[in-house]
């Protein structure tokens, strides 16, 4: 089940998709593009033309290996720009893991609040969320991004990260977050190697058997670049990896996944809407 808040976003019968706006010097696919506010809602704006449902700000990288920014830094990139997108009626959700600025974005219009350490890196994150009535989505983390992967030993991957998300749902209810407003995200390339990362995603049934709706956030993740590497072993280059990125879309949204986070969303809409075709057999 879903509530009215996670139900509106989207069309019916096929995946969610979320565009990303990444208001930040330093993340891995667009760092510095949009550190500039109208910059940034220009880019919303089309993304919104492309097909999105949803635009997913933040100001913070998470990629592995940065530091945390300043809380006034974080309000300081993306205030203004959930505020410019909102007022265009333009639906947003905030990246973040600090409680006030969930706070703050919220009152500027955001609508979501997309937590990728699970409510573990502030403990006012749930209870917070619970105040604002918004729906959260509750990532798997084991430690900040500069920490992480230092954290990839997983005895059954796919069992560890179930039960993980399972907790972090649980403390989230505890907190008085209804449950058909928390989204789970198995967390792609947080303290994972890549083949942790295809085996998640091979056994998404085994997610969404938490009876939640998932998020999947693989776009153009350093796994897609290992997987489509050169003969001489060279990743693929970051801004190479739509078309990797829309297939794992595609069959993540025909297992089942509620959403798919991304950065280019034309193609990624197309694949979702393939998925939907497939899963349904054209009857929609």
């Amino acid at each position: 089940m879903i509530d009215e808040h996670l139900a509106r976003i989207g069309e019916p019968g096929r995946a969610v998709v979320m565009g990303v706006i990444n208001a930040t010097p330093d993340s891995f696919s667009d760092g510095g593009q949009f550190a500039d506010a109208d910059a940034a809602i220009s880019f919303g704006e089309q993304l919104i033309r492309d097909g999105a449902d949803i635009i997913d700000v933040g100001g913070e990288s998470t990629r592995p290996g940065a530091a945390r920014v300043g809380t006034d830094e974080e309000l300081s990139r993306i205030v203004p720009i959930i505020s410019g997108l909102t007022a265009r009626g333009i639906r947003c959700s905030v990246d973040t893991m600090r409680a006030g600025v969930a706070a703050q974005a919220v009152e500027a219009g955001a609508e979501l609040v997309n937590d990728v350490s699970g409510g573990l890196a502030d403990a006012a994150m749930l209870t917070t969320v619970s105040d604002l009535g918004v729906p959260i989505v509750l990532m798997h983390w084991r430690a900040p991004s500069d920490e992480m992967d230092n954290f990839t030993h997983y005895d059954d991957v796919v069992a560890e990260v179930v039960l993980a998300l399972a907790a972090r749902r649980d403390a989230a209810v505890a907190a008085g977050i209804n449950p058909d407003r928390i989204v789970l995200d198995p967390g792609l390339g947080f303290a994972k190697l890549a083949s942790h990362n295809w085996e998640l995603l091979r056994d998404l049934p085994a997610l969404s058997a938490l009876n939640q709706p998932v998020l999947i956030g693989a776009s153009r993740k350093r796994f897609l670049g290992a997987v489509l590497a050169g003969r001489d072993g060279t990743p693929r280059p970051v801004g190479d990896r739509d078309a990797a990125t829309h297939a794992v879309s595609a069959l993540a949204a025909a297992n089942g996944a509620w959403g798919v986070r991304v950065h280019e969303v034309a193609g990624t809409l197309d694949a979702v809407r393939v998925a939907r075709a497939w899963r349904e057999g054209g009857a929609w």
